[in-house]
């Protein structure tokens, strides 16, 4: 269901998981020829809200600040991180994925539940062709992950550590934050409420809709995209710091293709991903979002490519009545 290009971006952008340091790569937009780099452009810019990380919907006397977050942590959060401070300190609340006790009860989760990462049936060497096993436990060890530990996970969980460069493995406990982690000690620090848009075991029942074999082609195209994903991880940082979260959407299409993948299962999985990543759950965030609003206004602090497109948060408020205005840029 989901394939290595598009799981990094998903995890970054969609997802408050932990992750860590800045990374050291290849810029691979920057790297392409001009005409590519306008095509994806194009294809990017062709829905609404293409551009942008930070906005302003009002109605009436109500006001929402939506910032698209990126959930790596990056130097270059601070510039934005101060300009949704002044929004912040009049907010009734800052809504966001997941607040501190979800991220707590998550923590606790896996701690204790050995059944949320790993499986009681087959292990993957069992799953897996002997030579998928072998391509798999190579890109384990470039991530220091032991493959006697990650033949006995979920194979979407495996995929999901795959798809994090291999800089941010290494530095994932030194405490780096996201934006949206900034954001809430901001909160804290002005005695905001900090309130979750949905549960903490989120990420668990959306990787339960994965069936087996759909997290098994997950996993075997993380294992073809792994050698890129350090380069990966700059990139989606660089474009996403330009205010083009979107981009990356179809950059990741991009790769794929090039990877190998037939287009036409691309665009399938691209489909998946979207409807059960982003797409549903904004329908699930929006009357939680505009109830929040009415109460006084507030902060949304999401993942990027929540905001953009035909479903994306920001049109779904247009088509209701609310006017959008762009605050960085």
């Amino acid at each position: 269901m989901f394939f290595r290009p598009l799981l990094a971006p998903v995890l970054a952008f969609v997802f408050s998981l932990p992750a860590a340091a800045e990374c050291v790569g290849t810029d691979l937009f920057d790297a392409m020829p001009k005409a590519e780099q306008v095509r994806l452009e194009s294809a990017a810019h062709s829905v609404p809200f293409a551009q942008g990380l930070l906005f302003r919907a009002t109605k009436g006397d109500q006001e929402i600040t939506l910032a698209g977050t990126y959930h790596l942590p990056d130097a270059r959060h601070d510039a934005l991180s101060a300009q949704v401070g002044d929004a912040l300190s009049r907010a009734s609340a800052l809504l966001v994925e997941a607040g501190p006790e979800e991220e707590a009860r998550l923590q606790k989760a896996m701690t204790t539940d050995p059944s949320l990462m790993f499986s009681s049936g087959k292990t993957l060497p069992d799953l897996l062709s002997e030579e998928d096993w072998q391509m798999t436990k190579a890109a384990l060890a470039r991530h220091g992950m032991p493959a006697f530990l990650a033949a006995k996970m979920r194979p979407a969980f495996v995929a999901m550590t795959l798809s994090l460069p291999p800089c941010a493995v290494e530095d994932i406990a030194k405490g780096g934050k996201g934006l949206d982690k900034l954001l809430m000690d901001g909160a804290e620090a002005r005695d905001v409420p900090v309130e979750a848009l949905e549960p903490w075991d989120t990420v668990f029942t959306l990787f339960n809709a994965i069936t087996e074999q759909e997290a098994l082609e997950m996993l075997r195209a993380a294992v073809i995209g792994a050698p890129l994903a350090d380069d990966m991880g700059v990139t989606m940082g660089d474009l996403y710091f330009r205010g083009e979260p979107r981009i990356i959407w179809e950059l990741a299409r991009e790769q794929a293709v090039a990877g190998g993948m037939d287009p036409a299962e691309v665009e399938r999985q691209m489909k998946l991903s979207e409807d059960l990543l982003m797409v549903a759950r904004n329908r699930k965030w929006f009357p939680k979002i505009e109830a929040a609003a009415e109460k006084g206004a507030v902060v949304v602090a999401v993942g990027a490519l929540h905001l953009s497109g035909n479903d994306g948060l920001l049109k779904m408020l247009a088509d209701d009545g609310w006017t959008i205005e762009r605050l960085d840029g």
